[in-house]
């Protein structure tokens, strides 16, 4: 495949630190780069206009599902092959998107979830972490009825149907629990496939509390269950 039909898109918050080396490994390797500056209060572009992507902003800080969504558009209206979800913090490697993009080019499944957790081999992550997002996973499988093996990746892969299907209405950290409610919905084939996550002292202090996660699905799910 051509790999600039693959449109990663980066939602950014405040990456002022990290946001160059991110995206200039995502260009190394010919992806379409969609930044989506979730009204940051440095806008992003300011450090990579100089950079070949596309860049869109939110004029106030909406959340990362919407940031997902309005990239997500943009780049289907672009011609998007295939979609991928990439943080922005430096936890995620370009290199693992390759893996990603195989089983959605040979056509065998419609989403692809990165997993850290893949055949029970990952001991870098935090105990702490670990624990939540197990005890996550299962939660989420008693609702949604997809049981991943990890349940708070951000590093996932779409086809072209998928995406238009896969219509992210949770704006903030929920939209998560939603794809998996959309996923089964729409009957789309799932497959994970394994991938690092790099942990460091900046990605930990910017990322997501796992505790906020789940209640932020438990919201969701309830909402889903009694609306």
């Amino acid at each position: 495949m051509n790999p600039s039909s693959a449109f990663i898109i980066v939602p950014a918050f405040n990456e002022h630190a990290v946001i160059c080396k991110t995206i200039n490994e995502l260009l190394d390797r010919g992806y379409s780069v969609v930044v989506v500056d979730d009204g940051s209060h440095l806008p992003q572009y300011s450090l990579i206009k100089h950079l070949p992507v596309h860049c869109l902003r939110h004029d106030v800080n909406l959340g990362q599902g919407a940031a997902l969504q309005t990239g997500t558009e943009y780049a289907l209206e672009q011609g998007a092959e295939f979609i991928v979800h990439f943080d922005a913090d430096g936890q995620h490697l370009a290199a693992d998107i390759a893996a990603l993009l195989v089983p959605l080019i040979k056509n065998d499944c419609d989403v692809v979830f990165g997993s850290r957790f893949l055949n029970n081999i990952n001991t870098s992550v935090p105990l702490i972490k670990k624990i939540i997002i197990h005890t996550a996973r299962y939660f989420h499988s008693f609702f949604t009825g997809i049981l991943l093996t990890d349940a708070h990746n951000g590093l996932r892969a779409m086809n072209k149907n998928a995406a238009l299907l896969l219509n992210i209405t949770q704006n903030r950290m929920a939209h998560a629990t939603e794809l998996l409610f959309l996923i089964q919905k729409h009957k789309l084939r799932l497959q994970e496939v394994r991938v690092t996550i790099v942990y460091t002292t900046y990605s930990l202090q910017k990322g997501q509390s796992s505790w906020n996660s789940i209640r932020i699905g438990f919201d969701l799910i309830l909402h889903k269950l009694f609306s």
